[in-house]
This record gives C-alpha cells, sequence and structure tokens, in this order.
C-alpha cells in the first residue's frame, strides 16, 4: 500500500515487539504486549473507534436485559486487580475508613443534635463526605508547599470522590425502599463499589488500547473522553456506582496509558482543565436556580450546626487515621495534618449530590437545602481563610514571596 493513500490503514500486530512496552499487572498483559503503536489514519481510526463502540454499547444492552445482577464472587475475584493501584496506606485509609466515619458521625449529631431523623442525617453526611480541595491544592502548589501534602489532599479528594456517592447511593436507595436497613445499605454499597471498579478497569483497559492505536492529540482527546461519560453509563446500566467506575478507569489509564508516551500533550491536559472549570461553573449555576435558596434563611440555624459537625467530623478521622500510620510525626508533620484538616473543603460533588435528592418526594426536603448551606459555609470561612492558615502554619516556601 501507498503511504499516501489516506484510505488505506497499515495495522500490525506482532507478539513480543520492541515497540510494546513493558506493562506490568493484568491490564499490561491485556493491552501492553500484543499491539504496538499502529500507523492509522485520523478518519480511520475515528470509524474503528465508533465501530467497536457501537459494538460494545450493543452487546452490553443485550447483557443488562438478560443479566440484572451480576455474581458476586466473579466481581470479588475481578476487583483484586486494582490491589496494585492502591495509593498508599495513608490515602486509602482516608477515603474510606474516613468516609464511614464522617457519615457516621454527622448521621448520627444531626439526629440527636440537630432533630433531623437517622435517615435523613445519614444522607446528609453522605452528601458532603467527599473533599473537593481544589481551590486548597492549588494555593499550596502556588506558595510552593511541600509535595507530600498536596499529594495527601489531592489523592484523597480522588478516592472518596467514589467512596462517597457509593455511600449516597446505598443510603439513598435503602430510602426510597421504605424500609431503610443497615443491612441493606451494607449490600448495595458492596454491590456499588465493586461493580464500579470492574466496569472502570475494564473500561480502561480498552481505552489503553485504543489510545495506542492513534497518533494525535484530537483522538487522544476523543478516546478519554468517551471513556469519562462511557464507564459512568456502563455502570449506570448496572446500577453501579458511575464515579467509581470514572475514577478507576482514570487510574488505569493514567498509569499504563503514559507509559505508551501518551497523556502528556499540553492539549489533552488544557482540554481537561478547561472543562473542569466550565462546568464547576456551570454545577453551581444550576444549583443556584434550581434549589430553593430562598429557604437557607429559614435552615439557616440548622445549616450552621451541621457544618460545625461536619467539621468536628473532619478532625477526627484525619488525626486518628493519619496518627496511625505515623504516630510519631516523622514522614506527616504536624502542621501538614492541620492543613488536611482546614483543607478538607466541600464542593462540586457536593453540591451535585444536594440537587439531585431534591428531585426525589419521599426525601426531607430540608436536606438539600442544608447540604447547600454547609458547602457555602465550608468555601468562606475554610476557603478564605486558607492563606493565612498556610501562612500560620509556615507552609509557604522560602523561595516564594
Amino acid at each position: 500500500m501507498s503511504g499516501q493513500n489516506t484510505a488505506s490503514c497499515k495495522v500490525e500486530f506482532r507478539r513480543g515487539s520492541r515497540e510494546s512496552p513493558d506493562l506490568d499487572g493484568v491490564p499490561g498483559r491485556l493491552v501492553g504486549r500484543r499491539y504496538p503503536a499502529a500507523d492509522m489514519s485520523t478518519a480511520q481510526s475515528f470509524l474503528f473507534l465508533l465501530i467497536l463502540l457501537g459494538a460494545a454499547a450493543t452487546g452490553l444492552r443485550l447483557v443488562s436485559r438478560r443479566t440484572p445482577t451480576v455474581p458476586y464472587p466473579v466481581l470479588l475475584a475481578l476487583g483484586g486487580i486494582l490491589i496494585g493501584l492502591v495509593p498508599g496506606l495513608r490515602i486509602a485509609l482516608l477515603a474510606t475508613f474516613g468516609v464511614f466515619f464522617t457519615v457516621a458521625l454527622i448521621g448520627a449529631l444531626a439526629h440527636f443534635a440537630l432533630g433531623l431523623d437517622w435517615a435523613s442525617g445519614f444522607l446528609l453526611g453522605s452528601i458532603v463526605a467527599a473533599t473537593d480541595p481544589i481551590a486548597v491544592v492549588n494555593l499550596l502548589r502556588q506558595l510552593g508547599a511541600p509535595r507530600g501534602l498536596e499529594a495527601i489532599l489531592d489523592g484523597e479528594s480522588l478516592f472518596n470522590d467514589g467512596t462517597g456517592v457509593a455511600v449516597f447511593a446505598a443510603v439513598l436507595g435503602t430510602i426510597l425502599t421504605g424500609h431503610p436497613s443497615f443491612v441493606d445499605a451494607g449490600t448495595r454499597f458492596l454491590y456499588v463499589t465493586i461493580a464500579g471498579i470492574v466496569i472502570g478497569v475494564a473500561s480502561g483497559a480498552a481505552a489503553v488500547v485504543f489510545l495506542r492505536l492513534v497518533q494525535d492529540a484530537e483522538l487522544e482527546i476523543l478516546i478519554t473522553l468517551v471513556l469519562a461519560y462511557g464507564s459512568y453509563l456502563a455502570a449506570d446500566v448496572i446500577h453501579a456506582s458511575g464515579v467509581v467506575s470514572v475514577v478507576c478507569a482514570g487510574l488505569v489509564v493514567a498509569r499504563y496509558g503514559s507509559r505508551t508516551g501518551r497523556l502528556k500533550g499540553t492539549q489533552l491536559h488544557g482540554f481537561w482543565s478547561l472543562l473542569a472549570f466550565v462546568l464547576n461553573a456551570v454545577l453551581f449555576l444550576i444549583v443556584g436556580i434550581a434549589l430553593p435558596t430562598h429557604r437557607l434563611l429559614d435552615v439557616a440555624g440548622l445549616a450552621l450546626g451541621a457544618y460545625l459537625i461536619m467539621f468536628a467530623a473532619r478532625v477526627l478521622p484525619v488525626y486518628g487515621l493519619l496518627g496511625l500510620t505515623d504516630p510519631r510525626g516523622s514522614s506527616i508533620p504536624w502542621r501538614w495534618r492541620h492543613m488536611t484538616v482546614w483543607g478538607g473543603l466541600r464542593g462540586a460533588l457536593s453540591v451535585a449530590l444536594a440537587l439531585s435528592v431534591a428531585a426525589y418526594p419521599g426525601v426531607n426536603p430540608n436536606v438539600s437545602v442544608i447540604a447547600y448551606g454547609m458547602v457555602v459555609l465550608s468555601l468562606i470561612v475554610q476557603g478564605g481563610l486558607l492563606l493565612p492558615v498556610a501562612d500560620l502554619l509556615r507552609l509557604r516556601s522560602r523561595t516564594v514571596v
């Protein structure tokens, strides 16, 4: 074939080629050792991608119709693929036990101190359980703060998003059944989490294969965009956690895709940075329109009390769990722990969850408004005092003035 003919393509599949990176782990064996870089035109790559996506969507629809439930043993076995992707004991503890403790403490104190029923209290806790310290990490980076502190805040936020949404889905699903119970909520949590992990790992592995078949930044952007929404929708079909699925898919692509030389272009990073900024702005705008924010004054006292409870629920797991991993404070200084507590802002995810529960008639309508008030207070109080607190904790680098 002529190299100038755009209607032709040359795809080589050679086992053991030197062009294939040596990827470890199960996803690496699937995508790294059989498919070296392919020479495909943009149009053909796009067509190839659409054909495979269409086939996958058709198969997924057929499976979802014939298999309403997925066997738990299969999910547990495949979920073990993620063992090699655990981001460290500290972040794992904060993103799991930290979230569970936060939901439990907020739920209990909201019941006893604020007068909410148990179901509403735990639902409120699950809405605001996940942190969103984007502004904190950006500020620390500008101040030249230690990278280890940034890694703790950023990594915790990434993983507790999935855990928080899984807990939220379990609590909300239990409430909507009309007979809330801890057993039902626990079973739902295990299912949505493990199923989301499986879908995410599979989607990420498929995306790495596609990334090896393309040669330009536009298709890299397209593949990552399809991955984000596709993995979420695939998990939603089987009633799993879309957020867990997206996070796991992103982990697989970030780990194995970068080893192929992909995911390093400024166009890809610029696209996602801009998209994240726009979506955050649009989300808060939608909340301002959809939520009855005028009722904030009616529940201002409850929102303030709930915010104080949320802050207290942040203090205990951070100091406790980080103390377990480093009791002497040698690798995690106390000033890092103080900033980890203060930097646990709530943001877009909590706002989105608050907006979603407002549409359910069986849910206490005050829950969404209180949660929104907690997010606003978090951004105003903790966000507004970030710089003074960082200076007080001497987190500014000497080279930054």
